[in-house]
Parts: structure tokens; sequence; C-alpha cells
């Protein structure tokens, strides 16, 4: 596929420069003072900084200093109590990227209520599904009032009937801000509600102190030396712990730029993303999943002229995360857009969840992608990440990358089934303690204790071990696949898969069943975009036979039509429900004779 067509003439794009906000704020650059996300922004706005939202094709449409965020938010604070919303209460926000979403969320934390982040409708499920979880995540937050998008608001009215008022952002706007006292903000209190696909079940609303807030992101500011001069360019959504705290956050809390792109902007045209990062004068700050530069690398081919399209030398920090990072994936990133200025030392692999505010490990700045190459069978068998011992036999490497140390207020143990500390490249269970972990689910007592012990060490519910105190994600605990007494990833099964023509990462999802004769058996769904009988047949036995050599495994496979795997919130693919939905029938396979 070429690359898309240029996004606008050049002094259209200095005539954007000039009227975003500036690189530099003016005032003195401050981290870690402040105690409070109100706090923070009270001294961001005494500066020049803000953030800046573009269309699809890079084009400024609003820059939003936090001088004038702050003005609005304070009036927005005003409307929420005016209309009865009490202090400790919730609002539920649609999470489209704009300015109407973050007055309406500082606003909540200057009226003492608590924000709850909701998504935007994606491309799975259809309407009553996004219905539904809307109405879910409103019962579990028990939220008094839901604001948002006024083209969403049939949506979100119907999710809120009954459990809460819905407002449009032009309706809630054209309401009276009477002037009246604002509490002061507790760093002790809970900030806000973050709904997260990850550790755990889903949904449990993480309840995140300011505290806890603020100590995160000067661990992620020190982690990447943030500094003046840098300027954050993002597209991930703010419903997300990354797009939330890892961007629209700890800009503001260091006084920093920051230029947006709407998620599905970026999905229609990811390489916008690139082209403000061309256009920043400054160091970039940009983060993404590992899929997010698979895309990127995906629309541009070998004939592109990268070079006359892009300037990439400033991007300082690449960050990776949110899921397993793939370092093939990064790779044929360095290989698109290395002639076009981009460093592979610029990636920054990092591992955080919301339970943890978002940041809990992060590799040094400038190390880039570094793998640890591990014997499949003791990963697999023992249980151990280390070299082949046996030479003499073939071996089988899995690449594990290093997601760094820990940021500063945090620890991190590995710990085996009796929850014995573990050495270094054993593998068991992450677990965490420090200033910036969750105070539990909210109003779930229950979930809070299966993951979160009474002594403040937060089970992640993933798999790793350490080295020299650096992290490597393994994979998730509820995901393993266990077999003849032998656990095997999904991920193994996934990646054998994607290597064989017309598949990609998202296609596939590994996971275990039980089979008529009563034996634990793996079975993966495949999408598949062939719709000839004989086509789907040969690919069938071409994947069965792909995961028998690669991990020794004879799997069910099922062909499914294209756009059927279940996605979480943050778009990552959802294993667990995948097989909720095969099980129950409502996964459909395509009728392929075996």
């Amino acid at each position: 596929m070429n690359i898309e067509a240029a996004d606008g003439p050049d002094d259209a794009a200095a005539q954007d420069a000039s009227r975003s906000t500036p690189l530099m704020s003016g005032i003195p650059f401050v981290t870690g003072r402040y105690r409070t996300i109100t706090d923070a922004l009270d001294y961001a706005a005494t500066g020049a900084t803000g953030y800046n939202f573009f269309d699809a094709r890079a084009n400024l449409m609003r820059a939003y200093p936090y001088a004038e965020l702050r003005a609005d938010a304070i009036a927005a604070a005003r409307r929420i109590l005016a209309l009865g919303v009490q202090p400790g209460e919730r609002v539920a926000l649609i999470a489209e990227t704009g300015a109407e979403f973050a007055a309406a969320f500082y606003g909540a934390l200057y009226a003492g209520v608590l924000p709850v982040p909701l998504p935007l409708p994606t491309s799975f499920g259809g309407r009553d599904a996004y219905i539904g979880q809307i109405r879910t995540q409103l019962t579990s937050s028990d939220a008094v009032l839901v604001l948002g998008p006024c083209g969403l608001k049939p949506m979100f009215a119907e999710a809120a009937d009954g459990l809460a008022r819905a407002m449009g952002w032009a309706a809630f706007a054209a309401l009276e801000a009477p002037d009246v006292a604002l509490p002061t903000a507790d760093p002790d209190a809970i900030a806000y509600l973050q709904y997260s696909s990850g550790s755990t079940r889903f949904p449990h609303g993480v309840a995140v102190s300011h505290r806890a807030v603020m100590t995160n992101l000067t661990g992620h500011a020190l982690a990447m030396q943030l500094a003046p001069g840098d300027r954050g360019i993002s597209w991930l959504p703010w419903y997300h712990d990354m797009g939330l705290v890892g961007t629209f956050l700890s800009t503001m809390a260091v006084q920093l730029s920051v230029d947006f792109i709407a998620t599905d902007d970026f999905a229609r045209r990811p390489l916008s993303w690139l082209t403000l990062i061309s256009r920043n004068p400054g160091n970039s700050l940009s983060y993404s999943p590992t899929f997010g530069y698979d895309i990127c690398a995906r629309r541009v081919s070998t004939q592109t002229d990268v070079v006359s399209r892009f300037d990439l030398s400033r991007w300082r920090i690449a960050g990776n995360g949110a899921d397993m990072i793939r370092p093939d994936i990064c790779q044929a990133f360095v290989d698109a857009f290395a002639p076009a200025g981009f460093r592979a030392g610029a990636f920054t692999p990092s591992y955080g969840l919301a339970e943890a505010t978002l940041a809990v490990t992060v590799s040094p700045v400038g190390q880039g992608i570094v793998c640890d190459l591990i014997d499949e069978r003791r990963l697999a068998g023992e249980g151990h990440a280390d070299a082949p011992q046996d030479m003499s036999q073939p071996v089988r490497y899995r690449a594990i990358v290093d997601c760094g140390v820990p940021v500063h207020g945090l620890t991190v143990e590995i710990r085996g089934e009796n929850g014995a500390v573990l050495g270094d490249r054993q593998i068991g269970r992450v677990m965490v303690r420090g200033l910036g972990i969750m105070e539990g689910y909210f109003r779930d007592a229950a979930a809070t204790e299966a993951c979160l012990s009474p002594d403040g060490w937060l089970d992640t519910g993933d798999m790793g071990y350490q080295v020299d105190s650096h992290l490597f994600i393994v994979g998730r605990a509820k995901d393993m696949i266990i077999l003849n007494g032998k656990n095997h990833w999904p991920q193994d099964i996934e990646w054998a898969i994607e290597q064989l023509e017309g598949f990609k990462a998202g296609d596939i999802a590994a996971f275990s069943i039980t089979t008529p004769q009563g034996e634990e058996a793996p079975a993966v769904l495949v999408q598949c975009r062939t719709s000839d009988a004989q086509e789907r047949a040969r690919l069938k036995e071409a994947i069965r036979t792909k995961v028998r050599a690669i991990t020794g495994m004879t799997c069910v496979v099922e062909l499914v039509p294209p756009r059927t795997l279940p996605r979480t919130s943050s778009g990552k693919l959802s294993r667990t429900k995948a097989r909720q939905l095969y099980l129950a029938g409502e996964i459909v396979p395509f009728d392929v004779a075996a």
C-alpha cells in the first residue's frame, strides 16, 4: 500500500505551528512538587503551554492553553455543583478527544467529584453491545450524571436510563455557572475512577487517589527524563490509562504542550501521527502499543520516499506498552522509518496497568528494544528463563523484551505459587507495591481482596521474571494453557500462525478447551478472509501443521469471519471473552470439513 497523500502544504503546517501552544512554557519547569492534580493545573496555567487538537489530516482545529483550560474547568465545576452533584459522587464522561472532555474532567476534580472516563463506540459489537457496556460501567460506578458528545447522546442516554442524568456537551456548556466556592482537593482522596480491561476481572472501577497519580507521574517524568523542550504527540484514547495518565495528565503535570489527534482519526490516517511528530521543532514524546507501530509500517512501501515526507530525528521517546511488545514489529518500523531519521534507541519499552495508576517499569532512555532469547523448553516445562543447557538438540527460542526497572516509588517482586520471592530468571507472578498503587476497586471489596494484600502488594495477574531488577513479561496468568503438566503461552501459538501468509497480529485467539473426550486441548480461532471452501480447508491444515512444528501441540482450528474476535475497551484481543463466546455458540465458525 502506498503512503497516504500529503496532509497539506508547508505554509499551512507553518500556520498551525504559529497558532498552537508553544514549546516552552515561560515558567520554571516543575515536577514532583504538587500532590493534587488541580494544584498541578493551577501552576501549569500560569505558563503558555497547553493542549492542541488536530484533525485526521493533521490540521490544527484548536489550541487550548492550560490557562484557558483551567478557566473552563472552574466554570464546569460550578455547573456540576449547580446540578446538585455532591462532592464524592461520580460524573461519567464519554472520553471524546477534545476540549469539552478536558474541561469536564478537570472540572469534576475542582468540584470534588469523581470523573469516570468511559469509552467511545468501536466497530466491534455494534450499538446494543456499546449501550450494554456503558450501562454496566454506570451501574458499577453509581454515576449520577453522564456527559458526552451530542451525536452520541441517544446511546449514552439510553444506557443511563433510570440510573443517571444524561447531557450533551452543548447543553452542559449552556448551563449557568454560579460563582460558588469550590472545595480544596485532598491529596489522599480518590481523584477519579479508571475502568481497567487488564488485571483480574472486568469491569472494575480502579480508584486512584490524587497522591497516587502525582507520585506515579513524578516517577514517569524521572524515568523518561522529561525536560523543557519536550512535546507530547498522541492518538491514544483518554478512557485508557496510557492515554489518560501517560499523555493527558503527564504532560500537564510538567507544563509541556501536547498535540492530539483522535483515535478514530488515527485509525483512518495513521501517518498523520508521524506528520505531527515531524513538525515538532522540539523533542517528541509519543507512546503506542505495538499495533500502532505496525499499522504505520504497513502503510508505507519500499517505493515510498519517507525522507521527503517525515523527519523523525527528534523523536526522543517512542514508548511501547499496553500489550505484549513485539520485537519483530518494532524492527519493521525501524526498517521503514530509519531513512526519515528514526533511531532504534528511541524505543522505550515499559510495563504498567491501571491498578498501579500507569507506569510500573520503564526501560532506560536510549536503550531501545533489548530481548532475552529464552529456551522455550525451559520456559514451558520448568518455569525458568535461561539459555539452553543441551546444545546437542535443536533449540526453539522465544524473544522476551526488557521492560525496564521500577519507577520511583514502586517495588517489584516475582513470587511463586506459595508466595515465596523468586530469584533472577525464575518465572512467577508479578507483584507491585508502592505509593502509586490503587486504593482498590470501587465498591468491590471482594475483587480488591483478590488482588491487593493487606500490606499493599498488588498481584498484577501477569507472569514474568527479573534479571538485575529489569522486568521481563511472559504473559497473562489467566491465559496460560496447561497441557500434560506443561505451561504453554497462547502468544506462541498465535505468533506461529502469524508466520503464515495472509494472517497478522489480532487475527488469532488461542485458548484451552475441553474436548468431548474430557481432555484438555488448545484451540485457536482464526479470522479468515477467503470465501473459497477448499482454500479454507487448506488453511486449516496449514495452521495445524505450523502450530505443531513450532509448539509440538495439535490444535483444534476454527476459521471465523473477519472482525469476529472480541476486543477490550482499549482495543486489545480478549482471549477470555473469545473463549466464552465460542463455547456459548455465539462465535460461529465457517462450516469447513476438518
